[in-house]
């Protein structure tokens, strides 16, 4: 997750993918760092907040 302008970034704060209009990549991909614990309350969160954001657009 990052700017477009940053080359190993592929989606941006809102999960749009760069690049692509109208597709967005809601998982645990997007985490900038691999989570040494379980990942379930992050990816819902991830998916909370993505839903959110598509609400409101």
């Amino acid at each position: 997750m990052g700017p477009a302008t940053d080359s190993m970034a592929v989606v941006d704060q809102y999960c749009h993918v760069h690049g692509l209009e109208g597709l967005r990549v809601v998982d645990a991909s997007i985490m900038s760092d691999v989570a040494r614990a379980n990942t379930n309350a992050s990816v819902v969160m991830i998916g909370e907040r993505a839903a959110d954001l598509i609400k409101r657009r």
